[in-house]
């Protein structure tokens, strides 16, 4: 999704600074660095931490602290960054036209001041007077969410910030069209995908405040943010919008 760094400090900047202290092989492909694959869940926020193909699972009540522990340079995360001041953003709509009939994963991004509203009701009366539009309940059960890593993103937090979709990312590395993600197939389905891309899910486990599908999506998301890392992740829209919160806003894959 969106790469976000600090003020002055470009995405190419970062990628190219994680390249020179990555080792390379003897074909001379960068040996990717460790990376942060993010995903909202019920505890706050599962982290899969992706090295040498393998994932350790981290989790959090805020991004921030979970970031914090993870310590590498970037990071995907599964939720809206760069948010409009009126109507829609590109990103979600190149998006929507890439999932091949499951565009409905993509939530439309609602206009900042509805996220910023406190009700349902007053988001609802933001997004009609900033977009022409009514604000979906399934977009406004974000916001905290949203409003958590906007935050982050705003504190200038040293470390790059890409917003990323499980979904896309996971259509990407199989070509294919995965059965629903919280069916038995689309678990052992995604589990597949991951495995063939070089990326080893660990065991689920209860109690960790965190579903399969969770565990998954975050996994899927490290894959985007490796990509990246390694300078092989796609930027939708190729060239980022920039709403008044100065944040690029971009789903990368």
């Amino acid at each position: 999704m969106t790469s976000t760094p600090r003020p002055g400090c470009s995405p190419t900047t970062r990628t190219t600074r994680s390249r020179r202290r990555s080792s390379t092989t003897a074909s001379s492909d960068p040996v990717p660095p460790p990376v942060l694959g993010v995903d909202a869940c019920r505890a706050g926020w599962i982290g899969a931490l992706l090295h040498d193909g393998r994932v350790r699972v981290l989790v959090a009540a805020d991004i921030a602290a979970l970031v914090a522990a993870a310590g590498i340079d970037v990071v995907g995360v599964d939720i809206p960054i760069g948010l409009p001041d009126a109507g829609r953003r590109t990103s979600d709509a190149l998006a929507r036209s890439r999932l091949r009939g499951r565009g409905s994963t993509v939530f439309p991004t609602l206009a900042r001041a509805a996220f910023e509203a406190p009700t349902y009701a007053e988001a609802r009366a933001a997004s009609l007077a900033a977009t022409g539009l009514s604000a979906s309940a399934q977009s406004y059960a974000l916001r905290a969410k949203v409003l958590d890593v906007d935050g982050f993103v705003r504190s200038r937090p040293g470390v790059t910030v890409l917003e990323v979709h499980p979904e896309l990312s996971f259509t990407t590395m199989s070509g294919l069209r995965l059965p629903p993600k919280k069916s038995a197939a689309g678990a052992r389905a995604r589990r597949a995908a991951l495995r063939a891309a070089d990326v080893a899910p660990p065991a689920y486990r209860r109690g960790g405040g965190y579903g399969v599908d969770d565990l998954l999506d975050a996994c899927a998301v490290a894959w985007t943010a490796r990509r990246h890392a390694t300078g092989r992740a796609e930027s939708l829209p190729a060239e980022p919008e920039v709403f008044s919160d100065g944040i690029p806003a971009a789903i990368w894959v």
